[in-house]
C-alpha cells in the first residue's frame, strides 16, 4: 500500500484505495454486465419523462417541477455510480486515488439523499392536494417548489461536505482494501487505525435525519390524506384521489424499504461483503430504472401528454409531407 505520512509519521493516508467487490464469487462480472443494462435503461426512462414533461405545457406544474428534479436526480445518482463500476470491475481499474475516492462518496450519497428529499417534497405536494384543494395553486406554486429544491441542494451540499470531509481525519496503517463496489464510507472508515467514534456517530445521525426522518414525515402526511379522503362523501372522488397516490406511494416503497431494512440490519448484525454489496446496489440502481416507469404507466396526466404530443408530432410530420409534395 502506498502511503504518505504526516511529519510526525502518527497520521498516514493512503494514496489509493483499491476496491475490492465482491468476495470469491464466480462470474461476479456478470452483475456488473446486468447493472450496466439497468443504467441504460435508467438514462432512457428518466430523459424520456424529463423530456415530456419539458414539451407538455399542462406539466408545467410544481408537481412535476419536483417530478422532473426526482428524474435528473436519478439520472444523475446513477451516471455517478454505473459507469465508474463498469470502469472498475469490467476494464479492472479498482484502484482510485484518494481525492477521487471522497469526491465520488459525496456525489452518491449527495444524489441518494437528493431522491429521498424529492420524494418528501412530492409527499407535502399531495398532502396540500387533498387535504387543502382550494388554496392549493397559491400554497405549491412552481416558483414555490423551485425554492425548496434549492434550499435541499444547499442542505445536502453542505451536509455531505462536512460527512466526508471526517474521512480525512482518519489514519489509514492496516490495509487501503475497501470491502465494497464503491468509495462507501462504512467500509472505509472501519479501515482506521485512530479513533473512528465521530464517524460511527455521523453514519447513525444520517441514517436517523436523512432516511427515518423523511419516511416518518412521508408516513405522516400519508395519515393526514387517509384521513382527509374519508371525509370525501362521493367515492368516486376518493377513488380518483387514490389513483394519484398510488405511484408515489410505489416510489417511496422501492425507495426506503430496502434501504431502511439493510441499514437497520447492518446496526445489529455483522453483514457479509457480498450481500452488502447486492443489496446495496439493487437499492442505488433499481428505483431509478422504476421510477420513470411507474410515473408513465401509473401517472393518467402523463400518459395523457405524450398522447397528445405523439399526435401533434404526427400532424406536423403529415403538413411537412403536404408541404413537400406541393412545393
Amino acid at each position: 500500500m502506498q502511503e504518505q505520512s504526516s511529519v510526525n509519521l502518527t497520521f498516514v493516508r493512503p494514496a489509493t484505495f483499491f476496491i475490492n467487490g465482491f468476495s470469491n464469487v464466480p462470474h461476479g462480472k456478470y452483475y456488473y454486465v446486468f447493472l450496466s443494462l439497468v443504467y441504460a435503461v435508467t438514462v432512457l426512462g428518466n430523459s424520456f419523462i424529463m423530456y415530456i414533461i419539458y414539451l407538455a405545457r399542462r406539466l408545467h406544474t410544481a408537481k412535476y417541477v419536483a417530478v422532473f428534479h426526482l428524474a435528473l436526480s436519478d439520472l444523475c445518482g446513477s451516471s455517478t455510480l454505473i459507469p465508474r463500476l463498469i470502469d472498475m470491475f469490467l476494464f479492472n481499474h479498482q484502484d482510485v486515488l484518494y481525492e477521487a475516492c471522497l469526491a465520488n462518496m459525496f456525489f452518491i450519497y449527495h444524489f441518494m439523499n437528493m431522491q429521498s428529499l424529492t420524494l418528501l417534497a412530492l409527499a407535502y405536494d399531495r398532502l396540500i392536494a387533498i387535504c387543502f384543494p382550494l388554496r392549493y395553486h397559491s400554497i405549491v406554486t412552481r416558483t414555490a417548489m423551485c425554492l425548496v429544491i434549492a434550499v435541499m441542494w444547499m442542505f445536502s451540499v453542505t451536509y455531505f461536505s462536512v460527512y466526508v470531509s471526517f474521512v480525512n481525519r482518519l489514519s489509514f496503517c492496516k490495509t487501503n482494501v475497501v470491502e465494497s463496489y464503491y468509495c462507501d464510507h462504512g467500509p472505509i472508515y472501519r479501515l482506521a487505525c485512530n479513533d473512528n467514534s465521530l464517524n460511527v456517530l455521523i453514519t447513525k445521525m444520517t441514517f436517523g435525519l436523512l432516511i427515518c426522518l423523511p419516511l416518518t414525515l412521508i408516513v405522516i402526511s400519508y395519515l393526514c390524506i387517509c384521513l382527509a379522503l374519508r371525509r370525501i362523501a362521493h367515492g368516486g372522488d376518493r377513488k380518483k384521489a387514490l389513483k394519484t397516490l398510488t405511484s408515489h406511494l410505489i416510489l417511496v416503497a422501492i425507495f426506503y424499504l430496502p434501504t431502511l431494512s439493510l441499514n437497520a440490519l447492518g446496526f445489529t448484525t455483522p453483514l457479509h461483503p457480498n450481500l452488502r454489496i447486492i443489496n446495496n446496489s439493487l437499492t442505488q440502481t433499481i428505483p431509478p430504472m422504476l421510477n420513470p416507469i411507474i410515473y408513465t404507466l401509473k401517472t393518467e396526466e402523463v400518459m395523457q401528454s405524450i398522447k397528445e404530443l405523439y399526435k401533434r408530432n404526427k400532424v406536423n410530420v403529415t403538413t411537412e409531407k403536404k408541404d413537400q409534395m406541393l412545393s
